[in-house]
């Protein structure tokens, strides 16, 4: 993915005003708290700006990282955090190509895989799924459905069903709920989202 495109796009834009803005990540915190404790380590893929943090500080885990390939992102959330983002652990990156050089208990990512429209960066997303999350521990992805739009952002995405999703992480992980989401975006318009649940296989 391109960082200047992302740079670009949130150099003149707040959070309230991209696509993807949620005031509340209701399925996201739903799915993470099914499967996590309080301790659980969490890396949030291309969390820039979202609110998910917020809610996870607000409901108690302590060990969250956030990585974002837009540096202007991450300091808007973390402004918005004020002194509890000192709590955070914040990484400016590229999924495809970042090593945390750990592992975590769940991997979440809401609208960051679609993006990935070129075969040899999804495979290597699913690499980095694979070094990042712990035997036992989980991954939510949140993808446009087949229903969804066919362009972000001004850029082309790659839509998801449920067995293009199992497909893709095929290796490792066992896909254990999926769930349909209808957002609106902050101008009204309507994205079809499909979130999967998976648990990385012993």
């Amino acid at each position: 993915m391109s960082q200047a495109h992302w740079d670009d796009l949130w150099a003149d834009r707040t959070p309230d005003e991209v696509s993807w803005f949620q005031a509340e990540p209701t399925e996201s915190l739903a799915l993470i708290r099914s499967v996590t404790s309080l301790d659980a380590s969490i890396v949030d893929i291309g969390g820039g700006a979202s609110r998910l943090v917020d809610a996870l500080l607000g409901a108690g885990y302590s060990e969250l990282t956030v990585l974002d390939l837009a540096s202007a992102a991450l300091a808007q959330c973390r402004e918005r955090l004020g002194e509890r983002a000192q709590d955070v652990d914040w990484v400016v990156g590229d999924v495809t190509t970042h090593e945390f050089g750990r592992t975590f208990d769940l991997w979440h990512d809401r609208a960051v895989l679609h993006f990935l429209v070129a075969p040899e960066d999804r495979n290597r997303y699913a690499d980095a799924v694979r070094r990042s999350v712990a035997a036992g521990g989980h991954a939510v992805i949140a993808t446009f459905s087949p229903s969804g739009p066919q362009g972000c952002s001004g850029l082309p995405v790659q839509r998801y069903d449920e067995s293009a999703m199992i497909d893709l992480l095929s290796d490792g992980f066992e896909g254990i709920e999926f769930v349909e989401s209808h957002h609106v975006t902050p101008a009204g318009a309507s994205q079809d989202f499909l979130f999967g649940l998976f648990e990385r296989l012993p």
